[in-house]
């Protein structure tokens, strides 16, 4: 996936996704976190920022120039303040441990190849601070539409008369699980989106993931 397919995306999307889907979730988040500096990896225009516009220090990367841009005309429209960087999430700009707290929705899944993948988690350890937390998203192998795939998809969007297609790796629970840990974070909770009407969580659309970061290195 390169960014040039998000900078083709980014005009559409930030019509269509004007809003968070997660705005319950990260609603929860910010009652219980309250305020500190926070870190959105992946924040593409910005909309996943809004419920924590009040008492947090804001900042978000984005590989994608046209969504960093839109992200600030989203900042300007909703009268918040945020910090964003052009950057991948396997090399964040950032210091270690500096962010109190991290949200990711829709990203790590759009990471071309495993050993990328994990090193976008350890970078995300990296950054957070001890006792710290983070919110994570990905797309589900197991929901319904993709019970006949494989754990690679290339999913279509239509703009400007042309269609384009964004890489997709498709994470089950255990697997997120298991290279979250690997990155040294703590799983406090795997669950669902709140929107999830499916009697079993693992074919949810949606994995969402709530890790910690110990208290001491180690």
């Amino acid at each position: 996936m390169t960014s040039d397919i998000f900078d083709q995306i980014a005009p559409g999307w930030y019509n269509f996704r004007h809003w968070t889907i997660f705005r319950s979730e990260l609603e929860v988040l910010a009652r219980r976190w309250q305020n500190g500096r926070l870190l959105n990896i992946g924040c593409a225009h910005g909309p996943d920022f809004l419920p924590f516009r009040q008492g947090f220090t804001l900042h978000g990367i984005d590989f994608s120039t046209e969504m960093l841009a839109l992200a600030r005309k989203y900042s300007r429209k909703f009268d918040f303040t945020v910090s964003l960087a052009r950057a991948d999430a396997s090399y964040l700009p950032y210091q270690a441990e500096v962010f109190d707290w991290v949200i990711s929705v829709a990203t790590y899944h759009h990471i071309r190849g495993e050993k990328e993948r994990q090193a976008a988690l350890d970078e995300l350890r990296r950054v957070l601070k001890p006792g710290g937390e983070a919110f994570i998203t990905v797309w589900n192998r197991w929901q319904p539409r993709f019970w006949l795939s494989g754990k690679e998809v290339a999913v279509p969007w239509r703009t400007g008369g042309k269609t384009l297609y964004r890489y997709y790796y498709l994470f089950s629970y255990p697997e997120l699980e298991r290279l979250v840990k690997r990155a040294g974070l703590s799983v406090l909770k795997a669950f669902p989106e709140s929107t999830c009407r499916l009697p079993v969580k693992f074919f949810s659309r949606n994995i969402c993931l709530l890790v910690k970061k110990g208290d001491s290195i180690g």
